[in-house]
């Protein structure tokens, strides 16, 4: 077993053991146990009933969350013509075509956090798969990156848009903001991110949906929230 450093022993001791604590609870505590020198990151993870075996069970999206994550993220746009000007003119990192993608294919380039596509430069990314998809960086329909709307997608990314995807076990992560927010705006985004998740439930989930929710701070020990969101 890992052997965990005197900071974290330290925060763990203020978690109670197999406590589920309320939403605002849960959050003050978060912000109390971080134990990282940075500004961590606040995570909520979700394990939900899902059989992730079945199409309608894998859950995969964005949400723009009300408060923004903190960070400010890198947009790449892969465009041509009037898309590209639109792109640039929207405040994209990055803008380009075939020359981006050879950028990233011969050079290892990844000096972006996201990246969109209009929907004609898909087939030219397909060669790419097995190099963005293990990063997350595909564009995907369903996450809004591949769009006509570039000027929509990135706006979002922009003001805090957060992607998820269920693993294999049914759980799905996501940021929800740094631990330097007030407590009022990681609690907007709880709200917001959970909230979202629940309105997902596929009709053919049989039982409870939410198994459990927890939150954690970078380097901090997770805590248990109950379940108050779609009361």
């Amino acid at each position: 077993m890992r052997k965990r450093g005197k900071k974290y022993t330290e925060a763990l001791s203020k978690v109670e053991k197999g406590k589920v604590y309320s939403k605002e609870e849960a959050i003050k505590l978060v912000k109390e146990t971080s134990t990282s020198s940075f500004d961590g990151s606040v995570e909520v993870a979700m394990r939900l009933n899902l059989d992730t075996k079945k199409a309608d069970q894998q859950l995969r999206g964005a949400i723009v969350l009300p408060k923004g994550t903190g960070k400010t993220k890198k947009v790449l746009v892969i465009a041509k013509g009037e898309k590209a000007n639109q792109a640039k003119e929207a405040g994209a990192d990055y803008v380009g075509d075939v020359d981006m993608l050879e950028k990233i294919e011969k050079e290892n380039w990844f000096d972006f956090d996201t990246m969109i596509a209009t929907p004609d430069m898909m087939p030219l990314l397909g060669k790419l798969g097995k190099v963005l998809g293990p990063k997350g960086l595909m564009p995907n329909p369903k996450t809004g990156t591949v769009t006509l709307d570039v000027v929509k997608a990135i706006n979002e990314v922009k003001a805090g848009r957060v992607e998820y995807r269920t693993d294999s076990f049914g759980n799905i992560h996501g940021i929800i903001g740094k631990v330097s927010f007030s407590e009022e705006d990681l609690l907007a985004n709880l709200d917001a991110f959970v909230s979202h998740i629940i309105k997902l439930r596929p009709a053919s989930v049989k039982g409870d949906y939410v198994k459990n929710i927890s939150v954690s701070s970078t380097m901090g020990p997770g805590i248990k929230v109950e379940n108050s969101f779609d009361k």
